[in-house]
């Protein structure tokens, strides 16, 4: 692109020149293709000049619109219709351009920030250039050209040791990726193996690692997966290590972000239910983030590394549990109203939530912090430990206020409340859901609100059974709430939010002495609270289930439900369970105890497929206790 004039033109004049001689190249038919002219920009448009050519080409785009818009002869509008057409191959080439140029550009800074950092900080600086939480996000044309720059500064490096480690950098990372390719095809063939296990189960459930393990030959990825199908900690392979393979340990970080990535959009086209979805969604980013957080603690523990390898890889592994932990969260259908209550990780998802304290205790104070810490506190719930339940979602709450996220806010007032009503601190919970309510119509969370109307009508309703005598009109607002609540949550998908609020209805019918309508409510509930398998309130359907049959004078029926919720309150440590032991004692006078004691073995198959046998027979001495005055 020479210069014709003797007086020099600015750059914005030249490309308007060069921009018009392509399209008149393409008009005579010298530049044939969108890849041809591609060439051409590449070979002539000069570094940090990009806006100016696109100045340059907007400007002839509008003046060739202009003319073909003023033609009104056909040859002549035929001519500029022409250049139009021309105009949209170099639109089409620049658009690609621009698309490799960013790609390139992309790449070379990434590289020059790993070759800024000091050598024995590169490979953290590889990890923090990787970041899926960057902008832009590394995809696999990044990596592939990384690779090659990666391997071309090696080339020109003097210190031998320095371009051994891009090039263990470059090795790592196209092993990487070629495990996934090896892999991709099977990513989620476990799903329709014979007995597998994906649920709330206290049993070991090897997930995708026993097949991933069987098919991968690289041996630090086939150790990894053999362990996690043993249910081993991710800890004890850092812990084995006695040198360190940096190209090994980058083809560990690739392969196990693909598989997570692939995991996730797989189970994001799926409907939402126990074996798939969102749920599963979750599961999978808590427990890929679990076995970095492992991988770090095991590198702490480590006695054959070197300090400053420990503390490296440790440092590594923690910040990689750490970038998933926040993808996850930065996610716009995050579970604030769901935890990880399954994990093809192990049984009980070997303590996750323990696994990852130390992360997000040393994370900085940021929305996503309060929204894993939600999470993690519903989960703690979900297996019972309320105390520890409660110390994360206060955290999250505090912390949301902070950083002002509203719903996170809302979420854990609803969490907290939750889990007063389960502990039967009633006016704690209509108070936090006093406020929940007020918060979410201010803010328009439809789904706050619902969680918030179903926990407000339900300690409403808790805290009028304390009266001796109530009126239906005492309960007018209460079932109010349920009711709305109860079709919010309907319109919502919120099964256990339903459940909730046709439990809490069917406790109000109870209290006024309505068992007909007690019992359709309460049966709604308990078939809810199976299929989501909320183990509280399947316990509180079924102790209230008893007593709304004995007011309908169905003493079987309701001997056996009276029964179940006995087992099941006491089981969740729930001081709740005396009250239906109350009424089991008084079913077992009016029957008299042979016949009470008959009843429970014609019932005794039903029972033990709910409770196992041992549950049956734990049945009298819960019972015994109960006459005996023992909490």
């Amino acid at each position: 692109m020479s210069d014709t004039s003797s007086k020099p033109f600015s750059t914005f004049e030249r490309y308007l020149i060069f921009v018009d001689r392509i399209i008149i190249n393409i008009e005579n038919g010298k530049l044939l293709s969108k890849e041809h002219v591609y060439r051409i920009l590449s070979e002539s448009l000069e570094s940090g000049t990009g806006e100016i050519f696109e100045r340059a080409l907007e400007e002839q785009a509008n003046l060739l619109q202009a003319n073909f818009a003023a033609q009104t002869d056909e040859v002549k509008q035929a001519k500029a219709n022409q250049k139009l057409r021309a105009m949209k191959i170099l639109k089409d080439a620049w658009e690609q351009w621009q698309q490799n140029y960013q790609l390139q550009d992309t790449c070379a800074r990434g590289l020059q920030t790993i070759l800024n950092a000091e050598p024995q900080e590169r490979l953290a600086t590889l990890i923090q250039v990787l970041d899926p939480n960057h902008t832009p996000v590394f995809e696999r044309q990044h990596i592939q050209l990384l690779i090659q720059l990666l391997q071309k500064s090696a080339d020109t490096l003097p210190d031998d040791s320095e371009a051994f480690a891009l090039r263990q950098f470059a090795i790592g990372l196209t092993r990487g990726l070629a495990d996934f390719d090896l892999l991709e095809g099977s990513l989620v063939s476990w799903l329709y193996e014979p007995q597998r296990q994906v649920g709330f189960e206290r049993s070991k459930i090897s997930g995708p690692w026993h097949s991933w393990a069987q098919q991968i030959t690289s041996p630090l990825p086939r150790d990894l997966f053999a362990g996690q199908a043993s249910n081993q900690s991710a800890a004890a392979i850092a812990q084995a290590q006695r040198s360190i393979d940096i190209s090994a340990w980058v083809e560990l970080s690739i392969l196990l972000r693909y598989l997570q990535n692939g995991l996730v959009r797989w189970f994001d086209q799926q409907p939402y239910d126990a074996k798939a979805g969102m749920h599963m969604t979750g599961v999978t980013f808590i427990a890929f983030a679990m076995i970095w957080g492992e991988l770090s603690t095991g590198f702490q523990n480590s006695q054959q590394l070197s300090a400053s390898d420990r503390q490296s890889l440790s440092k590594i592994c923690f910040r990689i549990s750490l970038q998933t932990l926040r993808t996850f969260a930065q996610r716009e259908n995050f579970p604030l109203y769901g935890g990880v209550f399954a994990s093809f990780s192990g049984e009980s998802f070997r303590e996750t939530i323990n696994y990852l304290d130390q992360p997000l205790k040393e994370a900085e104070n940021t929305q996503e912090k309060a929204r894993i810490l939600t999470v993690l506190g519903y989960s703690k719930a979900w297996m019972g430990h309320h105390q520890d339940a409660i110390a994360l979602h206060q955290e999250a709450l505090n912390l949301a206020r902070e950083v002002g996220d509203q719903l996170c806010e809302i979420a854990n007032l609803n969490h907290l409340s939750r889990i007063s009503l389960i502990q039967k601190d009633f006016s704690t919970s209509e108070s936090q859901a006093q406020r929940a309510v007020i918060l979410a119509r201010q803010t328009g969370d439809r789904q706050g609100e619902a969680n918030a109307l179903a926990n407000l009508g339900y300690s409403e309703v808790m805290i009028a059974r304390q009266q001796e005598l109530i009126t239906p009109e005492e309960l007018e607002t209460p079932i109010s709430h349920l009711e709305r609540g109860q079709k919010l949550s309907e319109k919502l998908n919120d099964l256990q939010n339903q459940a909730l609020c046709w439990v809490g209805l069917g406790t109000a019918y109870i209290a006024i002495e309505q068992p007909s309508q007690a019992q359709i409510a309460l049966e709604k509930g308990l078939a809810l609270t199976q299929q989501i398998g909320d183990r509280d309130l399947q316990a509180l359907s079924h102790a209230y289930l008893g007593e709304a049959l004995y007011q309908l004078n169905q003493l079987e029926l309701a001997t056996y439900h009276a029964c179940l919720g006995m087992y099941l309150l006491e089981q969740r440590h729930s001081k709740a369970w005396q009250q239906s032991a109350a009424l089991v004692v008084i079913l077992q006078g009016k029957l008299g105890a042979e016949t009470f004691s008959n009843l429970l073995q014609q019932q005794r198959s039903h029972l033990i497929a709910l409770i196992g046998v041992d549950g049956f027979d734990h049945l009298p001495n819960l019972i015994a206790r109960y006459r005996q005055g023992e909490d």
